[in-house]
C-alpha cells in the first residue's frame, strides 16, 4: 500500500506542468501579448558566425536571418567562403527549404531546425498564461502546438523554454543585448545531441 501511493506520488509530480515545478506564480494583470524583438528589422542582414553541433558533427559558418516582411524570414546557413549548407524560408506557418547539404538532410533534423528558428523568428506572439519569478515575467505561449515560455528580465528577453511532458526540452538563451539586437545566442537541446551558437558580427 505504501510502494502504491509512493508511485502515485511520483506520478502526480512527474506528470505536473511546468510552471508548478518551477514555483512560479500566475501573473493576472500581465499583457496578453508579448514580442520578440531581435529579428524584427527588415532593413537589416542579420549576420551571425554560427557553430553547429550535432550528432558528433561540427559545422561552422555564417547565419543569415532577413526579414523579407510580415511573417516572412530568410534563414540562411554557409560556410566562411559562401558555400551554402541549408537555406530556408518561413512564411507564416509554412516552411520551405531551398537548399539542404546532405549532411544536414534528414527529416528529423530539418524539422528540429524548422522549430528552433520559428523560435528566433517569430516576432508577435499570444499569451497563454502569465506568471512571475523574483524579477522576471514569464508568459507561456504556443508555437508549433509546443508550449514555450518566454523570459523577461527588466522589458529585455533573454530566454526560451521549449518544454516537453512538463520538462524542459530546449533552452534558448539571449545575451549580450544591445537594444533590439541580441549579439550572443545559444540554443541547447536536452534530449539530442544538438547546440548551436550564435555570435552577432552585424554592425
Amino acid at each position: 500500500m505504501r510502494f502504491l501511493l509512493i508511485s502515485i506520488c511520483l506520478l502526480m509530480l512527474s506528470c505536473g506542468s511546468y510552471p508548478k515545478k518551477q514555483n512560479f506564480k500566475l501573473d493576472q494583470s500581465a499583457s496578453k501579448n508579448i514580442e520578440n524583438p531581435y529579428f524584427s528589422d527588415a532593413s537589416k542582414d542579420y549576420v551571425y558566425k554560427a557553430t553547429i553541433d550535432v550528432y558528433d558533427k561540427h559545422f561552422g559558418g555564417l547565419l543569415i536571418i532577413k526579414k523579407i516582411g510580415d511573417n516572412n524570414h530568410r534563414v540562411v546557413f554557409t560556410t566562411e567562403m559562401g558555400n551554402k549548407l541549408f537555406d530556408f524560408t518561413f512564411l507564416k506557418d509554412d516552411f520551405k527549404v531551398n537548399f539542404i547539404l546532405d549532411e544536414f538532410n534528414k527529416k528529423i533534423l530539418i524539422n528540429i531546425l524548422k522549430k528552433d528558428f520559428k523560435v528566433l523568428i517569430t516576432e508577435n506572439l499570444n499569451v497563454l498564461k502569465s506568471f512571475s519569478d523574483t524579477e522576471k515575467a514569464i508568459f507561456e505561449t504556443n508555437i508549433y502546438n509546443k508550449r514555450h515560455y518566454y523570459f523577461f528580465n527588466e522589458s529585455q528577453l533573454t530566454q526560451v523554454i521549449r518544454t516537453k511532458n512538463g520538462k524542459e526540452n530546449v533552452r534558448f538563451l539571449y545575451s549580450k543585448i544591445n537594444k533590439h539586437l541580441a549579439n550572443q545566442i545559444e540554443i541547447k537541446h536536452r534530449n539530442i545531441n544538438l547546440e548551436i551558437k550564435l555570435k552577432s558580427i552585424t554592425q
